[in-house]
């Protein structure tokens, strides 16, 4: 089944009060936070395959986005960089979910971004959860600041783990082009928010763990996980 640029798989699964999470790389995932957070949602779920671009290279630059190679069972194998999408039923109460491996389009990105819109509407999602990191002026000695979007603070559970960002902040400069996909989604009704952990910039950790637990640790409060996804231990062992 094909939504806009997407290929979905089949059988198309029921879902009931789906929510998105997703990040977007590599803008705003710095130390990988939001990919190790979405890559431990979907082990914890045994994660299916859910859709991916048809023809990826139509979007994005591989001179940019390098495809790798792997050997699967003594097998080279070429991967090409794509928008991933997930998708589980939720298992103890929790919602079902939707987990989106966005990436910067380098072309067409108005096409891009109405694609991805398609497949959100088309499946009456509930929520759109988007989360990412940044490096700041931070210490690693204290424990991470994660800032919410405005009103997040209201959201079950969470007042106490995130600073709330204000409505306005002022800022003017370059930003990603897509935000417009959350400024379309809530012209639909839908309900969205955001979470960004701030992580030192004196350390430049590839994959930054005590960011992605912060992350994990407001999302298991949100979504009533279990609160063994935080690995805190791995966290404090990297930062020590």
């Amino acid at each position: 089944m094909n939504i806009g640029a997407f290929e979905i798989q089949e059988p198309i699964p029921e879902f009931h009060d789906l929510q998105v999470i997703s990040m977007l790389h590599p803008w705003v995932d710095a130390g990988s936070v939001g990919t190790l957070s979405l890559n431990a949602l979907e082990d914890y779920f045994d994660a299916r395959e859910f859709g991916k671009l048809r023809t990826p290279g139509r979007f994005f630059d591989f001179t940019r986005y390098r495809p790798e190679t792997h050997i699967v069972d003594g097998v080279r194998e070429v991967l090409t960089p794509n928008t991933n999408m997930y998708y589980t039923h939720g298992v103890g109460g929790s919602p079902d979910f939707l987990f989106l491996h966005l990436m910067e389009p380098h072309a067409f990105a108005e096409s891009y971004i109405k694609s991805v819109l398609d497949v959100l509407k088309a499946f009456g999602i509930k929520r759109y959860c988007r989360i990412s990191g940044m490096y700041n002026a931070v210490p690693h000695t204290r424990p991470l600041r994660v800032t919410g979007s405005p009103g997040a603070e209201k959201l079950p559970n969470i007042e106490e783990l995130i600073t709330p960002r204000q409505a306005s902040s002022g800022y003017t400069g370059p930003t990603s082009i897509m935000n417009s996909l959350t400024e379309e989604l809530e012209k639909f009704g839908v309900e969205t928010v955001s979470f960004m952990v701030h992580l030192p910039h004196y350390l430049n950790f590839e994959e930054d763990y005590a960011g992605t637990a912060r992350l994990m640790e407001v999302l298991c409060a949100l979504y009533g996980l279990p609160s063994d996804l935080v690995d805190k231990e791995r966290a404090i062992q990297q930062y020590s």
